[in-house]
């Protein structure tokens, strides 16, 4: 995935604790197994420091998942490293919950705390 593309903007309440809820309920990858398409929800909460996301471009790094045959708890983890990497939260939960696949559903939640936690 290219992590350029994900923007930052200025938080302009660094001093403020308060979340953020990003929610993006029509995401889609491959499984790397079948080569058929995973249809999930993911849900990006988190308390920003001096940076937020900016939406854009957000939307367009979700999209370079698409066709990317990769496993859910690992595009679970790789978008908290990102988005994390890019904004530098002080806290930050990514939850995956994929649709059914043969019965059987799978939710995924990965968090990070710039304190380390």
């Amino acid at each position: 995935m290219k992590t350029d593309i994900l923007e930052v903007f200025d938080n302009s309440y660094p001093g403020r604790d308060y979340t953020i809820e990003i929610v993006n309920p029509e995401f889609t990858s491959v499984c790397p197994k079948t080569g058929l398409p995973d249809f999930g929800t993911i849900t990006v909460t988190y308390m920003p420091d001096r940076s937020c996301i900016e939406l854009k471009s957000l939307k367009y790094y979700f999209l370079e998942f698409r066709n990317a045959g990769i496993f859910y708890e690992n595009i679970t983890n790789r978008i908290l490293d990102d988005l994390a990497g890019a904004c530098m939260p002080r806290s930050m939960t990514v939850k995956a919950e994929w649709n059914a696949r043969g019965g059987i559903t799978e939710t995924v939640t990965a968090s990070y705390s710039s304190a380390g936690s």
